[in-house]
Parts: structure tokens; C-alpha cells; sequence
């Protein structure tokens, strides 16, 4: 009762390792649901990108990206974890792949990075906000292939008016895994 008491729980990391996994494929899932469409982009915001961010921060690189690529094969295989419930491999060559394939990298790079930001809220938030420059950038990039435009358009309807919405998320996602840190860090 004494180590209930103190959280110092005997955890299986392997299993802890596993469920974290499986709670970012859920909520990455999740966070697609939440979506609102602007008129003038292909592209509609979600709160998958809040989601990513704390991946990374929370799994690191290696465990961050097997949730990503998690998420993606599960999308490929048909289940509806796609924003709005779509699937299937077709789904990756749509707007929306860049920003898929780019989930993969910011996860990376937050992942690698994090441990570099200590306990200081500025360079948490700015290892977070990069990574989710990253993410917003291949999608730009895909965009600008796909629909046969310049890298300018690309950026204006792809990049930028996301950015404000983006630098909230990152925000918020640092002051939660500033205050969770130290918890997470024990179970992973």
C-alpha cells in the first residue's frame, strides 16, 4: 500500500511502452474528427497535429514514429482513421498526404530534440513549434505537386494559415508535457 501511496508502481515497460503507442494511434485518430474546413484550401484543420506534437514529446523517436507509421498502415488497411473517416492507400495521394508523411518527421524530429529543451517553457515550445513547421511544410510541398502550383501558392494555402492555430497548439502542447515530464519519463 506504501508504494501505491509513494506512485511508485512496478510497471512493465514493454506493456507501458505498448499502450503509449496505442493511446497516440487513438488519439491521432481522434484529433482527425475534429475538423473544420477552409473555403479557401483544400486542406481543413484539425486537432491531429496537437496530438502529434505531444507524441513526440512524449514517446520520443523511435516509439513516436512506430505510432505514426501505426496510425498510416491502420488507415491504409481501411480503417477510418483518416479525417473525415476516410481510408485506404488512395487517401495518402490526396491534400491531406504531405501532412500525413510529414506527421512522421515532425515526430522525429521533436523526438530527438526534446531532451535538449530541459525544463525551460521557450525552448520546449520552440522544438514543439518546429516540428510542427516541419509537418506543415511537407504538406505545402505535396500540395504544391499534386495540384500543379507554385511553391508560393502552395504556401499560402497550405502553410501559412495554419501557422496562428499551430503556435496555440504548440503552446499548450509544451505547457502539458512540461507539467507530465517527469511522470511520463518513468513509465516510458
Amino acid at each position: 500500500m506504501e508504494a501505491v501511496l509513494k506512485k511508485e508502481i512496478i510497471i512493465n515497460k514493454t506493456l507501458c511502452r505498448f499502450i503509449g503507442v496505442l493511446v497516440f494511434v487513438i488519439l491521432t485518430s481522434l484529433g482527425a474528427f475534429v475538423r473544420i474546413p477552409l473555403p479557401f484550401t483544400p486542406v481543413p484543420l484539425t486537432l491531429q497535429t496537437f496530438f502529434i506534437l505531444l507524441c513526440g514529446a512524449f514517446l520520443g523517436s523511435r516509439l513516436g514514429v512506430t505510432a505514426q507509421l501505426s496510425y498510416v498502415f491502420l488507415g491504409i488497411l481501411g480503417l477510418p482513421v483518416f479525417t473525415g473517416a476516410s481510408s485506404g492507400l488512395g487517401y495518402l495521394y490526396g491534400p491531406t498526404g504531405g501532412y500525413i508523411f510529414g506527421f512522421i518527421l515532425a515526430v522525429l524530429f521533436i523526438g530527438r530534440f526534446i531532451k535538449y529543451a530541459q525544463n525551460n517553457l521557450i525552448p520546449v515550445l520552440a522544438v514543439l513549434f518546429l516540428g510542427d513547421l516541419i509537418l506543415l511544410l511537407c504538406g505545402a510541398v505535396w500540395l504544391k505537386f499534386l495540384l500543379g502550383i507554385t511553391l508560393e501558392k502552395s504556401l499560402l494555402i497550405g502553410f501559412l494559415p495554419f501557422i496562428p492555430g499551430d503556435l496555440l497548439k504548440a503552446l499548450v502542447a509544451s505547457g502539458l508535457y512540461l507539467k507530465l515530464k517527469k511522470r511520463i519519463r518513468e513509465v516510458f
